[in-house]
């Protein structure tokens, strides 16, 4: 060590006398730090170095990133597989039961949620935007208004809007802002797909909003437990039956008077 330090002062000493501005090579040139008796580079070694950590720093980025892309894919699996599970069997469902759907381990659902509420929460923000963007998915792809709302009520049922009933069930915060956001978005997207159909004479006058939605929650979730297997495939079968009676002429006088989205909500 003793040697390396009087080489640096030699060459220092050089210098001085030489006027010479080129900076000697020190990349290989080391000292110890004060109190630690720690080699450290110095000069252009330790530029070398500061430039090899940032050309390593996107490699350790990339790493990094792995980790949670593949915690996302298994937090998207697990919202999949409780909306079908909340559908098949209803909202209490056994959580185990979710992660072993979802091809994951119990601590892996319960790191990402927590409790039961957590997972519902999540369950019902995932199928109202997804059947919002359904809804303005027929808007765009039908020019005859009725043909864009029977085109939605097929697809909302290929999204598991039965799953949505849990809303009722008082598990969790119903009046959490993104649900109402969701909730508003979704409820003025269906909306608008009844008044232009009505507008336009091709849907009864008789019927509102409220009355779509909840044949829809009706007609895709079959009831808890039961032994019919299959009983998927009688679900579009049935929505155009619905369907079917929502066009005009009417065909019969509907009893009671139209569910109104309040009327959902006080209900």
């Amino acid at each position: 060590m003793r040697v390396a330090v009087e080489t640096v002062a030699k060459g220092a000493a050089q210098a001085a006398v030489t006027g010479s501005t080129a900076q000697p090579d020190t990349g290989s040139v080391t000292r110890s730090a004060p109190g630690t008796g720690t080699v450290t580079p110095t000069g252009t070694g330790r530029v070398a170095e500061a430039a090899a950590g940032k050309s390593a720093a996107p490699a350790a980025s990339c790493r990094a990133a792995r980790p949670r892309a593949d915690a996302l894919r298994n937090r998207e699996r697990i919202v999949s597989a409780a909306r079908e599970l909340f559908v098949e069997f209803g909202p209490d469902v056994a959580l185990d039961d979710v992660a072993r759907r979802a091809g994951v381990g119990n601590a892996t659902l319960y790191r990402n949620f927590p409790d039961r509420a957590a997972l519902t929460h999540e369950v019902v923000l995932a199928v109202t935007s997804r059947t919002t963007l359904r809804a303005e998915e027929a808007v765009a792809a039908e020019s005859d208004p009725f043909a864009a709302l029977s085109r939605f009520v097929h697809a909302a049922a290929d999204e598991r809007i039965g799953a949505l009933c849990p809303m009722i069930s008082g598990v969790f915060d119903k009046d959490h802002p993104d649900l109402l956001a969701e909730r508003d978005r979704l409820e003025e997207a269906v909306a608008g797909l009844v008044s232009r159909a009505q507008s336009a004479g091709r849907l009864r006058t008789d019927i509102a909003v409220g009355d779509v939605l909840v044949a829809l929650s009706q007609l895709t979730r079959p009831l808890p437990g039961i032994a019919c297997q299959g009983i998927d495939r009688f679900t579009h079968r049935h929505l155009q039956l619905f369907l079917d009676g929502l066009e005009t002429p009417a065909r019969s006088e509907l009893p009671g008077s139209a569910a109104t989205l309040e009327d959902l909500r006080r209900s």
